[in-house]
Order: C-alpha cells, then structure tokens, then sequence
C-alpha cells in the first residue's frame, strides 16, 4: 500500500497558507479518487482507496509540521510499510520557485522542518517526496513569516493549477513509477533558487 502524507498544520488560521499545500493536495486527490480523509489514526486523518489498481492511504498528520514525524512514523509502523518503496510525503520547498513541482527519490530535508522530523523519526533518508515550490521570487524578510501567512493574491489564483500539478505527479508514481515520473515533472520545473 502506498501511504501519500501532506504536510501542514492543523486549523483554520493555517488552511490557506505556503506551509499547507502538502494538505490541499491530499484533499485533491481525495477528491479524485472519492476518499474521505476524516479517519483518526496515529495522530493523523486518514483515508483509504485505491489508486490504477493499488491501495492507497492518504494522510495529513495533525501534529503540527515540525512533528510530522511523530505521526508518520507510526502510521507505517502499524500498516507495515517501507519507506522507500510505499511513502510519498507531500510539501512545500521555498528553495523552488512558485509554481514549480519537482519529484525525488530521496535526499536531504533543504531545512524544511516538518521533512527534518519525517527522516529523524524514519531513521532513513530513502522516500518519494513531491516538492511544491513557494518562492515568490523576490527576498523575503522572514522564511518562517511568509510560510505562515496567507497566500497573495496572484498566488490564490494560481494555487488551482499548482495544486493539480502536483496531485498529478503524485498519481504518476503510483501509476508509472519515480522514475518515469521524475522524467515527466520535473522537465517542466521553472528553477529553483537554491539547489536542493
């Protein structure tokens, strides 16, 4: 079973916010595939179904990004799945350029602090990731003050297409595989604008 988790935060203050798209994505597909993620399990929402002819699990953890870890960790655990070949996290990347969508086998967290948890509490590096760029392309006074604000209003506008990129992407792998799937997606990336 492959296990799709969006990172976020839990409330309404957050809903439309940078740091959220890992959970609007997951609605996305949800909406999709006709799952209801409202499943309470280890500190998550859940839902399952099944996607091209394999089960799916979708989650958005409720613990707050920076311990994400703290619910994925378990969810697997439980369910007995590997890391490597059945978890895609979902996220937001402000070292990619708004509108951008990029896939990975694996790699660091790029300082993302919800990503830092997932790994410590895996104890692995080694999962699928899709990473959804926030940059606005202008300096930013604050990271952390950008992430946590609502979104601008160009960017509520384009937020449709970006979010339906990226659920595509998501499907890919499921259907295709990372690796076709990292062929596919990220030729479209616009840049980043610090490599990860």
């Amino acid at each position: 079973m492959f296990l799709v988790a969006g990172l976020g935060n839990p409330g309404e203050q957050y809903a439309n916010t940078p740091h959220n798209l890992g959970f609007l994505v997951v609605d996305r597909l949800a909406e999709r595939w006709g799952v209801h993620v409202t499943r309470p399990d280890s500190r998550a929402l859940t839902g399952v179904g099944e996607y091209a002819g394999k089960p799916v699990m979708l989650a958005k953890p409720q613990t707050f990004m920076n311990l994400s870890g703290t619910s994925i960790q378990p969810l697997m655990e439980k369910h007995q799945l590997h890391p490597k070949l059945d978890l895609i996290l979902v996220y937001d990347e402000l070292d990619l350029e708004w509108m951008t969508v990029r896939i990975k086998p694996s790699g660091s967290a790029a300082g993302h602090n919800g990503v830092i948890s997932v790994i410590e509490k895996l104890g692995t590096k080694d999962f699928m990731r899709v990473r959804l760029g926030v940059h606005p392309g202008h300096p930013l006074r604050s990271g952390t003050e950008y992430l946590l604000a609502p979104l601008g209003r160009g960017q509520a506008k384009e937020l449709d297409e970006l979010i339906g990129l990226a659920a595509d992407a998501v499907s890919s792998i499921i259907a295709e595989g990372v690796e076709k799937s990292m062929a596919k997606f990220n030729r479209r990336a616009q840049g980043s604008i610090e490599e990860a």
